[in-house]
Order: structure tokens, then C-alpha cells, then sequence
């Protein structure tokens, strides 16, 4: 009988002796780390509403949505009472059994949870009124209060309050292409923004008891629903702001009747809502395109300041497909126009401010305005709207259709700082600028911060530029604007940073840590270096229009943004976006390593060793030269220092037999190792410069990285003696060690000299 159970075993033993052996002499395998392969694992399919190319497809579609609304300030009880009736289009394939609405003032009720979403410490030191803030006083008591929601027979409508998303169930479902109509009541107390750091509310003034309104996110509004995420209804929460559907409105406003106001849209009665001279002077600054026309002097709203009206007036404005509303109202006000000419259209530029804001907002405002709606239009489109407005607020920064408010109050007595002015110049421009991103260029703000402050930010650097330009009396003691963002050194800081509080831009702007540099200063900076250094400025420009017309009055995504750039330069950029958008890889190239050496009829030790890798002799290569370098036993500086061929009479033989002059044969021969020790790939920008003093600049294209991500080496012939590499030598890559850029290697300042160069600067 034959003991199976034991051959069995053996077997076993044996299968698995040769499973190691297979596995160790096998080698492992790795899926594509290369950082040029396509995006296909981060990007969407392209479909029939976004397609390959980044353009709106055959069957894209968006939702339509129109307001009439009647609004009432109560100055005295900062109150808002509102009443709006809506009109849903259902343009999309499905039918919507409820429809979702975005309740943004919700984030300030008493409850809200919001207001727990961040962890704090307690703090060793507190102001008086800090310390009242935060133990004493009874938190604000903000958020919606909904008296009803009616259909347009004034039935009542079923809904149900989520934190600040609210949804209403419909007895039928909305059929596609069919229109529903219906009506909601509510009210909210005003807060104080100066206090509480909200988008919209007031300032009070305590010298003179009046208060400036700035009014947004005032009226329950439609969430989107489209094909990329159906409802849009994510929470509010603070950072990521709003994504919202195009529409008509009509907005009746009531206040007090010496209140001046600007708001989203056309004004329609403005000869009921205006003194007989305020109104003169509005119709002649429709034709004041050299200067603004003052509506509302200082002086003029220095006497209406104490007056206090009990008598209520109602501004009526109308707004044609935009995406929402805004308004201010004050009695302090200040208020000019001036006419602009864009393309075919006549467009204002207005400044609304309290006399607390000259003689700063007198001077630049306006000015910013025009340099915006101009420069804007010439990157992306020229600006479809009748008017922007900039609204002076304290320590805002807030964007609406035609209408925004900004920050850069003087000090009393009226001086102000160079931060004070460029800092108010360059929000203005920014947020001016949020007419056309994404007012226009509809993207998701609420999920993709960058698409809409990154985009700005990008253009918003373009604009102060021309701004510097344009107003040279602006930036005196200044070579040229000092923007902020934009530039390549300014985000080094940044993305030398702390890896664990570093979130790549593809992120949602709620679970970042530093918003400003994520979602504004590295996209823009990115943008800027594209157009510079990447893809140049004629390719760029081009594709960035192209961009932004395809999808005017449309909703994009990420990819329909980084397709269109593609499709409309004939520029691979993937190895870009995964690059700077999808992780938070960084920049560092530098020399790593400088070769001289020259050619010689007799092998080195080197040479011989690669001749036997290969199994050669030199009888198999009787006319062979070999590459002597500085490092071989052979090396003869002197042999090379008047002429490289010194050491080769074979060369010189074949030259002759070649009719060349030895005249063109370089003199030295130089190998440039450079290493790449950061994560991003891009363009390799060298610098070389020669004993006679002169200088080569050379753009090495990114795609020198696809094969070696470490390292990668260069030939450089010259007649000329080199002396040094330097790579990047403009800073234009955001490159945040410059340690290694510089051959022969630059001594360290040490830590004095660090100190003194930082007291200096």
C-alpha cells in the first residue's frame, strides 16, 4: 500500500519551493508612474453634455429660473421682509418630483452647525470685547424664517428645512420642458458684518448712528440640478460659496426715502427714486466717459447722514439672465458713473462709498473699475452687462452680478499706507473681476473653489499690471504693480510648506487648510506660468478665450477647463494638470553635476570598460575616438585649452576628408548633469555664461523628463570657456530650492547675513 498522504506533502513542499524560486527570480511588476501618461484615471468620461474637446455637447443642458421679488428694509430693527415668486423651467431629460433651495442665512442661526465646525483653543489673551463675544453675549439669532410657500394659486406647498438647503415637494413631478410656478414668504434679521465677518449685512457708524447695507444671499434661492451631480444641494458651510442657476429678475426694493442704493440690475424708476438734480446728473454721466460725474456728492451725504427719513421710497430693478442678486443701500452714500466703451456696448463703472472711504475711493475706485471691465474683456469676452458697481464696505471682499463690495478704508484724518491703496485698487479688480468668473463662466463654486478665485486671481494679475501701466501716478516709488499673487517666487513660501496642512487645489474648499493660497495663489500662479513658460502667450491667450466664450452663461467643470486649453493649443498638458492641480508635488531642479572633456585617438580606463561590456576590442573599431572627461586618469587640462582636437588625429583626418575647417569644430566640450529632486515636472530654464562674459539663455522642453524623472544630462560645445550654470534664473518656475541651481555651487549665506538681508528688506 503506497502512502499517498505523504507524496502528497512532498508535492507540496516541492510547488511551493518553486513558487519562491519563480518569485524571487521573477521581477515585480508597477502599474504607469510616468508623469506624462493621459489623465484618463482623474478625468470623466466625455459624454453628449461635456465632450472631449472641453465644449458643451449636443444635448447639454441647464435649468432655468426667474424671480420677481418685493423687498422691505426696516433701518430701525435691521430687518429684511421679502415676498418672490419664482418661475422654474425644467430643461433637463428627467422629471423632479422636489425641488432644492439654498437657505444661506442659515449659517447664522443661534443653532447652526456651522458654527461648531471648527475646533478652538482657549485663548491666553482676550480683549475686553472678545472676551464678552465669546462667553457673555447671546450669539446672533440670524437664518430664514419661512411664513409659507404657496403654489401660484396660493395653495400651500409641503417643504422641509435641512440646515440651509430646503426642499419642496410638488404634488407632480416637473415634467421635462415643463414650468412651474410658486411663491414664498419669509424674513431674517440683519447682521452686523463688521462683527461677525459675513458675506452681506451692515456696518454701523457710532458717530453719526447710520448704518451701510450690503445685502446678498437675502432670498431662498434654486440650487442647480444638471447632469454632473443632479442636485447640487452640498451644505453650506461657510468656504465654498455658491452654485446657482441663470436667470430673469424683477426686484421691487423699499427703504427709507434719503437711502441711496445700487443693486444687480438696470435701475427702472429713477426719476421717482432721485432729487430732481441727482437725477440730471444720472442721465449726464451716461455720456461721462472721460472722468466720472458725481451723482451723490460728499457733501450731499454729509447733510443726509442726520436726517433720518420715516418716508420709505422703492428702487424697481430689472436683471436679464444672471445668476443672482445683490443690492446696498445707505443714506452715507457717496455716489458716481462714469461711461465705458466695451466692444459695441456702453457699459458704467459706479463707486458707491461713505465719505469714510476718502479720499481714497475718490481717487482709485472708478478707475479700478474700468481698468477691470477693459482688461477682462480683452482675455475673455467683452462684458455683457450695463454696469459694475464697486461698493465700499469695512473688511469686505464679496462678489454679486454687476455689483460687489470691497475693502481700503484711509485713516481718519484721511492718509493712508501703499498696502491701504494697492491692497483696495487690486480687491476691487478681483472682485469686479467675479463678473466674468464665474457670474458668466458658471462653475461649481460650492465644489471647485479654484475654477472661479483661481481663474480671477490668474486675470486679476494681468489687470494690475495694465493697471500700473495705465496709471503710472498709481505705482510712483514702484517699477511696477506689486501684486500679491500671481507671480512664480510669491507662492515658493507656500508650497514649501508644511506637507500635512498642504491640500492639492483639486480639492473642496471647505476641507482645506490655507484657502487663500490653495484656491487662489497656486492656480493662478500656475495659469501665469503656463502662459509664460509653458505654452506661451499667443497659444495660451487663444486658449484661454476659447475657454471662456465656449462656456459663457454656461456651467463647466474642472475638465472641460483643462480639455478646452488642450483642444485649442494643440498643447499635451496633462503632464501639467496632474502635476500642479492633482497633487502638491513641487518644483526643485538644479545642477547637479558640470563635465569638461575632450576626444582622444587612445581609450581611458572608462572607455575599455564599456568596450568589454559589450564584448569589442579595439581591433574590432580601428577608427573609434573616445570621450575623455575631467575624471579620467588620461584628462590634460592643458591639451584642451587652445584647441579640443589636439588629442585626435583621426578626427583632424576625417575633417580633411570632409573639406571642413577645423575653425568650426568646437574648442570645448562640456557635459551638464541636472537633477530634478522635486516632484513636478517642467520646462528645464538654463542660463550659461562664458569667461568673455556673454550669456546663452536655453528653454529646454518638459518632455526631457519623460524617460529619467531624476536626472537628465545635456551636451554644451562651445569656442567659448564656460564658467557657470544657472537654472532659472528669473524665478519663473516657482522652484523652491535655489540651493542647487547654480554651477559652480554658491556658498550658503550664513545666518548673519540672512538677518541683515531680511532687516533690509
Amino acid at each position: 500500500m503506497i502512502n499517498f498522504s505523504c507524496l502528497r506533502n512532498s508535492t507540496v513542499v516541492i510547488l511551493s519551493l518553486t513558487a519562491l524560486m519563480l518569485s524571487a527570480q521573477t521581477p515585480q511588476g508597477h502599474t504607469n508612474g510616468n508623469k506624462f501618461r493621459q489623465l484618463y484615471d482623474q478625468f470623466a468620461d466625455p459624454n453628449k453634455y461635456h465632450t472631449a474637446s472641453g465644449a458643451p455637447g449636443v444635448e447639454y443642458f441647464q435649468q432655468q429660473v426667474d424671480y420677481v421679488m418685493d423687498v422691505e428694509l426696516d433701518d430701525e430693527k435691521s430687518k429684511l421682509y421679502g415676498e418672490e415668486t419664482i418661475t422654474y423651467t425644467n430643461n433637463s431629460p428627467d422629471a423632479l418630483p422636489y425641488l432644492w433651495l439654498q437657505l444661506d442665512q442659515n449659517i447664522r442661526k443661534k443653532d447652526a452647525p456651522a458654527l461648531e465646525k471648527n475646533g478652538a483653543n482657549s485663548a491666553i489673551t482676550l480683549s475686553p470685547s472678545s472676551f464678552v463675544s465669546d462667553y457673555v453675549k447671546e450669539p446672533f439669532d440670524g437664518g430664514f424664517n419661512i411664513e409659507w410657500v404657496q403654489d401660484a394659486n396660493g395653495n400651500t406647498l409641503p417643504y422641509k428645512i435641512n440646515q440651509t438647503m430646503m426642499r419642496v415637494d410638488l404634488p407632480e413631478a416637473i415634467q421635462p420642458g415643463g414650468i412651474y410656478v410658486f411663491k414664498i414668504k419669509w424674513w431674517y434679521n440683519i447682521n452686523n458684518h463688521v462683527e461677525g465677518r459675513g458675506r452681506s449685512g451692515y456696518e454701523y457708524f457710532e458717530e453719526d448712528g447710520n448704518k451701510a447695507y450690503v445685502i446678498a444671499q437675502f432670498f431662498p434661492r434654486l440650487c442647480v440640478y444638471n447632469d454632473v451631480e443632479g442636485w447640487q444641494n452640498y451644505q453650506f458651510w461657510g468656504n465654498g460659496e455658491f452654485a446657482l442657476e441663470f436667470g430673469d429678475y424683477k426686484v421691487n426694493i423699499t427703504v427709507p426715502s434719503d437711502h441711496i442704493m445700487e443693486a444687480t440690475g438696470r435701475l427702472q424708476n429713477p426719476k421717482e427714486v432721485l432729487s430732481k438734480e441727482e437725477y440730471a446728473r444720472f442721465q449726464a454721466s451716461e455720456k461721462s466717459y472721460d472722468k466720472p460725474l458725481l451723482i451723490v456728492t460728499e457733501e450731499e451725504a454729509r447733510a443726509k447722514e442726520s436726517s433720518f427719513s420715516k418716508k420709505k421710497t422703492t428702487w424697481k430693478y430689472q436683471a436679464k439672465n444672471v445668476r443672482d442678486f445683490g443690492f446696498a443701500t445707505s443714506r452715507k452714500f457717496i455716489w458716481e458713473r462714469q461711461a465705458v466703451q466695451v466692444g459695441n456696448q456702453k457699459v458704467m463703472a459706479v463707486s458707491l462709498y461713505p465719505k469714510e472711504g476718502n479720499p481714497l475711493w475718490e481717487e482709485y475706485s472708478t478707475k479700478a473699475v474700468v481698468q477691470t471691465l477693459q482688461t477682462y474683456s480683452k482675455f475673455t469676452f467683452e462684458y455683457p452687462y450695463p454696469k459694475a458697481v464697486s461698493v465700499h464696505a469695512k473688511n469686505q471682499g464679496m462678489e454679486y452680478p454687476m455689483i460687489c463690495w470691497n475693502y481700503g478704508r484711509p485713516d481718519k484724518d484721511g492718509q493712508y499706507s501703499d498696502r491701504t491703496k494697492f491692497g483696495m485698487i487690486s480687491v476691487i479688480i478681483h472682485e469686479v473681476g467675479h463678473n466674468f468668473f464665474p457670474m458668466i463662466v458658471n462653475s461649481d463654486e460650492r465644489q471647485w473653489g479654484w475654477m472661479d478665485e483661481g481663474l480671477d486671481t490668474f486675470v486679476q494679475y494681468l489687470t494690475e499690471q495694465e493697471f500700473g501701466e495705465t496709471h503710472p501716478e498709481a505705482i510712483l516709488g514702484f517699477q511696477k504693480y506689486p501684486s500679491r499673487r500671481g507671480a512664480p517666487q510669491n507662492i515658493v513660501p507656500y508650497m514649501a510648506g508644511d506637507q500635512e496642512f498642504i491640500s492639492p487645489i483639486m480639492s473642496n474648499p471647505e476641507n482645506v487648510y490655507q484657502l487663500g493660497p490653495n484656491a487662489y495663489a497656486k492656480p493662478a500662479t500656475a495659469l501665469n506660468i503656463l502662459r509664460e513658460t509653458v505654452m506661451g502667450r499667443e497659444a495660451f491667450d487663444h486658449a484661454f478665450k476659447t475657454y471662456a466664450q465656449r462656456w459663457m452663461f454656461k456651467h463647466p467643470t474642472p475638465e472641460d477647463f483643462f480639455r478646452t486649453m488642450e483642444d485649442a493649443s494643440a498643447i499635451d498638458l496633462d503632464w501639467f494638470w496632474r502635476g500642479w492641480f492633482y497633487t502638491t508635488d513641487v518644483v526643485d531642479i538644479g545642477v547637479k553635476k558640470v563635465k569638461k572633456y575632450y576626444y582622444s585617438d587612445t581609450p581611458d580606463a572608462n572607455a575599455k570598460e564599456r568596450l568589454k561590456e559589450y564584448d569589442y576590442n579595439l581591433d574590432d573599431l580601428p577608427e573609434m575616438v573616445f570621450k575623455i572627461d575631467e575624471d579620467s586618469e588620461m584628462f590634460d587640462p592643458n591639451k584642451i585649452k587652445n584647441n579640443a582636437l589636439e588629442g585626435s588625429e583621426l578626427l583632424k583626418n576625417h575633417l580633411e576628408k570632409e573639406g571642413i575647417s577645423a575653425d568650426r569644430i568646437p574648442k570645448y566640450f562640456y557635459e551638464v548633469e541636472f537633477e530634478k529632486p522635486g516632484g513636478l515636472v517642467m520646462p528645464l530654464i538654463v542660463e550659461y555664461a562664458y569667461a568673455d562674459g556673454s550669456k546663452e539663455r536655453v528653454t529646454y522642453p518638459v518632455q526631457l523628463w519623460r524617460k529619467n524623472d531624476a536626472s537628465v544630462k545635456k551636451v554644451i560645445t562651445s569656442d567659448k570657456e564656460l564658467i557657470s550654470v544657472t537654472v532659472d534664473p528669473d524665478q519663473e518656475t516657482a522652484d523652491i530650492n535655489s540651493d542647487n541651481n547654480s554651477w559652480p555651487r554658491k556658498e550658503a549665506p550664513s545666518d548673519f547675513e540672512k538677518f541683515k538681508e531680511k532687516i533690509k528688506g
